[in-house]
């Protein structure tokens, strides 16, 4: 049997949440079926490490993602993959357009959001006009996939839900070599976010949760960067919040979950957080805001977590305190998150998608 080329589409492999789906997919395709390749606008990020070798890496050069467009497609008529596979939103956005002056090709957009609340520029939201033009657009949540429906106008038959993969494995070996970081003081309840310091995230009502949380043995450590981190910081010196630890990005997260009291997600609106995936992996009880995004379909109240409304401070921290002196049973809500999104289970889907239009015969039009 002839195998399959697909070829990922990527602004970089940092370490978020995309990247971290894209890897995923591409380390553990059967390579008897399937030859993954990457195009990234720019060869950079945390997870380029953890690719296999055998994966090629295209690389762009192409500093802004609004630049990158004729040479993904100069890419695109070059190497005549049998799938395209657009993994970020913006370039799912900018690529709509173009998909039909490829009509042997099959498109895949994997939406990494739920798309009326996160594009908010005319200019991009203008793309998506053409979004039917893809093959088939995968969704990680009943939201995301709605919320393009009813404030899109795509296609039900386009859609298909496929929820984010946790790779256990890999999270294992990180906890095996994970020591208590130095900034977890033993006295104190360690609570962690993680995330992009933007707005979206919502670090903003976080803090302003930790304000009725000063008196208390509380730490709330924050990983990431972005560009609301000198806001944030202002912020904290502000409120005079001494129990909040800004830490940055970090390449094994895994060390901060691994002991752990609690995670918080203080998100406004996610697509499907693998953060909050991975807290459970780890065996760490969640606390999240309730937005859109999947949270719901994520959160098993009493065996993996909670939900809360955060724009409500002082009630999201009575939460909290009620929350890290409880015990919760780590097995239970491990295997809450292993036995509907371990690897294997979500890979396999994503392995039949790409099968199935990987093998259909050329159609003489799109849409």
């Amino acid at each position: 049997m002839k195998k399959i080329t697909i070829l990922f589409i990527l602004p970089d492999l940092e370490t978020g949440g995309a990247e971290r789906i894209v890897t995923t997919i591409a380390n553990h395709l059967p390579r008897s079926m399937f030859e993954p390749k990457i195009m990234l606008l720019r060869k950079e990020g945390g997870y380029l490490e953890f690719l296999k070798e055998d994966v090629e890496i295209i690389d762009l050069k192409t500093p802004r993602i609004r630049h990158s467009i004729v040479p993904i497609l100069k890419e695109i008529r070059k190497r005549n993959p049998d799938i395209v596979f657009s993994g970020f939103g913006e370039v799912n956005a900018y690529l709509a357009l173009f998909i039909k002056f490829f009509p042997k090709i099959k498109f895949i957009a994997r939406e990494t959001n739920v798309v009326s609340q996160h594009v908010t520029r005319k200019e991009i939201r203008f793309f998506y006009r053409f979004y039917n033009n893809y093959d088939k657009i995968i969704c990680q949540s009943d939201d995301m996939q709605n919320d393009l429906i009813e404030n899109f106008k795509i296609k039900k038959e386009k859609l298909i839900k496929i929820n984010n993969p946790v790779d256990f494995e890999f999270i294992e070996e990180k906890l095996a070599m994970s020591e208590k970081p130095e900034s977890f003081k033993g006295d104190f309840k360690n609570i962690v976010a993680i995330g992009n310091l933007s707005s979206r995230k919502g670090f903003d009502n976080l803090l302003k949760v930790f304000c009725h949380l000063k008196n208390e043995k509380v730490l709330l450590h924050i990983l990431g960067d972005g560009k609301d981190k000198e806001l944030l910081h202002q912020m904290k010196s502000d409120l005079g919040l001494e129990n909040i630890i800004f830490h940055g990005p970090q390449k094994n997260p895994y060390q901060f979950l691994k002991f752990a009291d609690l995670f918080t997600l203080s998100s406004r609106y996610e697509g499907f957080p693998n953060v909050l995936l991975e807290a459970g992996a780890c065996g760490i009880y969640s606390l999240a805001n309730n937005c859109k995004g999947g949270i719901s379909e994520i959160i098993q109240p009493g065996i993996n977590g909670e939900i809360a409304h955060i724009e409500n401070h002082k009630e999201f921290a009575g939460k909290i305190l009620s929350m890290i002196n409880e015990t919760h049973d780590k097995v239970a809500t491990r295997n809450s998150i292993s036995s509907r999104f371990s690897k294997n289970f979500i890979l396999g889907k994503y392995e039949d998608v790409f099968l199935e239009i990987g093998n259909q015969p050329f159609q003489p039009s799109k849409g």
